[in-house]
């Protein structure tokens, strides 16, 4: 089994700035890619940022395209979220999931959620 474990949410002003960390623990054999999604109340959860792992490549959502950097510590296994000028629409519970690759297949992990706030 694989864990998630979220942590940096909190409340934060219109332009501020917060940074969120995803680190993974268990058993993990071949991480195919680590990411961010979020969830607003009333909408569907949706893509804020993804790392794969085998060509480091990224992928954002077109709303937080050019103020949200995603990383990783490889050493630590642990994804991390860099997010400048935020909005009042940035608000949401904010997930970090983990797709690994088996033989004979895949498997997504969630992690439990990290509420961030932007007040206008």
């Amino acid at each position: 089994q694989v864990q998630l474990v979220e942590s940096g949410g909190g409340l934060v002003q219109a332009g501020g700035s917060l940074r969120l960390s995803c680190a993974a623990s268990g058993t993990i054999f071949k991480i195919n890619s680590m990411g961010w999604y979020r969830q607003a109340p009333g909408k569907q959860r949706e893509l804020v940022a993804v790392l794969t792992y085998g060509g480091s490549t990224t992928y954002y959502g077109d709303s937080v395209k050019g103020r949200f950097t995603i990383s990783r510590d490889n050493t630590k296994n642990t994804v991390n979220l860099q997010m400048n000028n935020l909005k009042s629409e940035d608000t949401g519970v904010y997930y970090c999931k983990l797709n690994q690759k088996f033989d004979n297949g895949w498997q997504d992990y969630w992690g439990q959620g990290t509420q961030v706030t932007v007040s206008s």
